[in-house]
């Protein structure tokens, strides 16, 4: 199958020499056959399994023929949303349409629809009456309970009843799948698989009598959409529940049935990640694409060297569907692949990426396995890093200077995260990293300044981040390298008032850092900030947490933390009257904004009454037509 992607026109089935397919994939993204698409990972896996496997990518929610194009499987529809929850892809922060979709064609958004996971298996259901339908990817797995919806601002049921569909699959998906096919090859009919690791499926009353004290249930749908101490508790149950050595199943009910998550699946082994990794990948868009995909463009060149990630941050989904494991390949599979890359006819010698959720935790595990195997924490390295965890560096660093002396390979970026407070544990890393792996600016993450805000977040207080900015700037220096960090941040994340966001534009007009992007707090689904922005408690600590859910507080916080523009100035005054932080207005280097032009007389900033200031703010007492002064005041103002 070297050099064919899988099949998405009933021509290209017959190329095939098949007369009909087993498993057909609906995705809403673009069908890319590279190892960082979901599509293409699960339909070359499923095809390593012996299984007939067809695509249908992007599919016009009104054109029946696009769901019917390539007739019914004999086992099932493979259904995802694609790469990202639809909602996200979408929608912003502010809840306003996106202008584009870095999954599809030419980069333009408007074949995704909302809630894709369920309007396709509407239209599958309307075209083939009783087709076995799976659900699986990143909208399928954080909505598999019922959640908070920040986009209709309400708690929704589970996406399984909603979408109809027979089985959910959560997490990565190769060993559930595996699982559901062994059993549909023994006869059984979809309806009769209940019980896979790292799936969900609907049962009755009389089924869950059966269950007994093997399951665990937490708040139905009914208390957690109507009572938010119920939602809180159900999020704590459900997040303390994710250790595949320890987990329970779960039920929850929803109206007359129950909805039935088994636990996780156990993570793969690094044998069965190198064989995945290995499958024949094309790692380019299907032929039929003419345009651009932006999220190819960006990874084409780029290899995942790891899943999962420890860190447990609060408000990362990519966490809670990849799971707080980390599972690495082989030193000897990724070369082989760094190999493959360089190999490539479009290859430039630059490898854009080796790394995954988090790029320097490549072969770091618990070094006690039993007690792994046991373990409830939420985070390995919050609120300090666990003395069970395995953090050398030593094996990423021996991967990176093999992977740059690949024959063609002229440098390896690291583009992947990097969590500094590791990092800070491996001087020889950070020497390395600023050296070889950066092509001028680091992106790293510190999210926040303030330690209360970072604790939610569970995030390593910010002195952990200048110190790893200080060692990357002295060895850049040392290598005779200009290179900068650039820092990401979250604004109106939970636990953060004005106060707080006041105090974060300090720290960085203190440090100069003049963030050109924000991340506005977004509530995902099954994350534990976005359960705690819905309830105002942190599931874990059951503590109170401070929430600003207005237009109008969240405009404030970006404004904070890009102090700098000089359109800001107004909602800066504003923000630091209502912090009580008039000590912050004025001019030099202890201020966060001037006052306003006429704000002589008024500490707060806002103009004197009657007259009109001049910029030096005395009020005007000279002559001249008023005209005049009026179009001389408004050439000469000064920004902010």
């Amino acid at each position: 199958m070297e050099n064919i992607t899988l099949p998405m026109t009933p021509n290209e089935v017959g190329a095939m020499g098949w007369d009909q397919l087993d498993v057909i994939l609906v995705t809403g993204d673009s069908y890319v056959d590279h190892p960082s698409f979901g599509a293409a990972i699960v339909g070359r896996y499923l095809q390593s399994l012996g299984l007939r496997v067809g695509v249908i990518a992007a599919p016009d929610p009104d054109r029946i023929e696009d769901f019917t194009r390539l007739g019914v499987p004999t086992m099932f529809f493979g259904v995802t949303a694609g790469a990202m929850d639809s909602m996200v892809m979408l929608r912003t922060a502010q809840k306003k349409h996106r202008s584009d979709d870095s999954y599809a064609e030419g980069g333009m958004a408007g074949r995704r629809p909302a809630r894709a996971v369920m309007v396709y298996c509407n239209r599958i259901r309307a075209a083939f009456k009783g087709a076995s339908i799976v659900i699986g990817g990143m909208e399928a797995s954080l909505r598999r309970f019922s959640h908070y919806d920040f986009w209709d601002d309400k708690v929704r049921r589970s996406i399984l009843p909603d979408s109809k569909a027979d089985i959910l699959v959560y997490g990565m998906g190769e060993r559930p799948l595996a699982g559901i096919v062994a059993e549909m090859r023994a006869g059984k009919g979809i309806k009769e698989i209940r019980d896979i690791r790292g799936t969900a499926v609907m049962i009755s009353m009389d089924e869950r009598k059966e269950l007994g004290a093997m399951a665990q249930t937490i708040p139905s749908f009914e208390e957690v959409s109507s009572d938010k101490v119920k939602y809180a508790k159900a999020s704590r149950m459900i997040h303390m529940n994710q250790n595949p050595g320890c987990a329970k199943t779960l039920v929850q009910k929803h109206g007359g049935r129950y909805i039935k998550v088994n636990p996780p699946a156990k993570a793969l082994t690094m044998g069965e990640l190198d064989a995945i990794y290995a499958l024949p990948f094309t790692r380019a868009p299907h032929s039929s694409y003419k345009g651009k995909i932006p999220a190819w463009e960006m990874i084409r060149h780029s290899i995942t060297a790891m899943r999962g990630c420890f860190g447990g941050c609060s408000f990362c989904a990519l966490t809670a569907h990849q799971g707080r494991a980390v599972r690495s390949r082989s030193e000897e599979s990724i070369l082989a692949e760094v190999e493959k890359v360089a190999a490539m006819p479009d290859f430039t010698g630059q490898v854009s990426d080796i790394g995954g959720p988090t790029a320097n935790m490549y072969r770091m595990e618990c070094m006690e396995p039993q007690v792994e195997a046991v373990c409830r924490r939420v985070s390995c390295v919050y609120p300090k890093i666990c003395k069970r965890l395995g953090t050398d560096h030593g094996p990423q660093l021996e991967l990176l200077r093999k992977a740059r002396s690949v024959k063609g390979v002229k440098k390896v970026f690291i583009a992947s995260g990097v969590r500094y407070d590791l990092a800070n544990l491996s001087p020889e890393y950070i020497r390395e990293l600023a050296r070889h792996h950066v092509s001028g600016q680091l992106k790293v993450a510190p999210e926040h300044s303030d330690p209360d805000v970072l604790a939610i977040m569970r995030k390593p207080p910010v002195e952990s981040y200048d110190k790893f900015v200080k060692l990357f700037l002295e060895e850049s220096s040392r290598a005779d390298l200009e290179q900068y960090v650039v820092p990401y941040f979250i604004s109106a994340h939970p636990g953060c008032g004005i106060e707080e966001e006041v105090e974060m534009a300090m720290y960085l007009k203190s440090r100069n850092i003049r963030p050109r992007q924000i991340q506005d707090f977004m509530p995902i689904p099954m994350t534990l900030a976005g359960d705690t922005y819905y309830c105002g408690v942190d599931p874990i600590s059951n503590r109170n947490v401070k929430v600003d859910k207005g237009g109008r507080e969240r405009r404030l916080h970006r404004a904070l933390m890009q102090y700098f523009k000089p359109e800001n100035s107004k909602d800066l005054r504003e923000a630091l009257r209502m912090s009580g932080r008039l000590d912050l207005i004025g001019s030099g280097p202890g201020k966060l904004v001037k006052p306003h032009l006429g704000a002589m007389a008024q500490p707060d900033g806002r103009p004197l009454a009657g007259g009109r200031p001049l910029a030096g703010g005395r009020p005007h007492r000279g002559g001249g037509s008023r005209a005049n002064f009026k179009n001389s005041f408004r050439n000469k103002r000064p920004n902010g």
